[in-house]
């Protein structure tokens, strides 16, 4: 089995719909720290299981610079972003998502 890790960082707002009083229900921003993890057990025609840059942009393209509000079709919590993370990449195992410093969510696909 071959694996991959990509980190990288995004600037977004958002503000969440929850069931208790809190801080986090008004608009409010984080640089995330995403780190994606993919495999596969075979390797692509160029000998990758996807490419680096691949991962980020079906990620940071869609997530970077915006109110995730407004473009994610569900509550966005962390564990939500990370689960959505993990059904833009096909090869997609796990995602982390770091929303501020030991605020940290991880999804990860059963199989």
């Amino acid at each position: 089995m071959y694996y991959i890790e990509k980190t990288f960082e995004i600037s977004a707002s958002h503000s969440l719909t929850l069931s208790y009083e809190s801080k986090c229900t008004r608009l409010h921003g984080h640089n995330w720290i995403v780190t994606v993890y993919c495999r596969s057990r075979e390797l692509n025609a160029d000998g990758m299981i996807v490419d680096f840059t691949e991962v980020k942009r079906k990620v940071k393209k869609v997530l970077d610079h915006q109110n995730l509000n407004e473009i994610l079709p569900f509550n966005p919590t962390a564990e939500n972003i990370a689960r959505w993370i993990t059904e833009q990449i096909p090869q997609c195992y796990k995602a982390k998502v770091q929303e501020s410093e030991g605020n940290i969510a991880i999804f990860e696909v059963d199989d």
